[in-house]
């Protein structure tokens, strides 16, 4: 189910999420529907109106590599590296930002088969962190515009 995406200035992007408790699979599901109706490369539980550590991303489809992930509970545990990106928000549509974000981030999570890490990199680092703002009730207009 496509779920409706909040917009700035909803005062849910602003609050910072607490840990999701039990089952949240339906939520996740409708998530990356949503997702990738926007269409978006990550979406983040406060934008849906849900204020739960979730998030949904796949840095991948566009370029035609779709790779669907869910993360739950999900805390950035290192980071390493710079990178410099153009980034979207599809809470704050057409508002275009350069962020300046690590260029590697290694991520703990729950997962299916219980906790679990895995690290990131490139553009896959940068959704992660984008995504991870979200949780913690930060938006990109909230973030230092990169230099050119």
């Amino acid at each position: 189910m496509i779920l409706p995406i909040l917009l700035y200035p909803d005062p849910v992007l602003n609050v910072r999420c607490t840990p999701v408790v039990g089952d949240r699979t339906d939520l996740a599901r409708d998530m990356l529907d949503t997702m990738y109706a926007a269409p978006g490369r990550g979406l983040a539980g406060p934008q849906v109106g849900a204020t739960e550590r979730i998030f949904v991303m796949d840095a991948t489809w566009k370029e035609g590599l779709p790779d669907p992930r869910v993360f739950v509970n999900p805390e950035i545990t290192a980071r390493e590296g710079a990178q410099v990106n153009t980034e979207g928000c599809l809470s704050i549509p057409d508002v275009p930002r350069r962020i300046a974000r690590p260029a590697s981030v290694t991520l703990a999570f729950d997962g299916v088969k219980g906790r679990r890490s895995e690290v990131f990199t490139g553009m896959a680092a940068a959704c992660v962190c984008h995504e991870m703002d979200h949780l913690d009730g930060i938006l990109i207009t909230d973030l230092p515009e990169a230099p050119e």
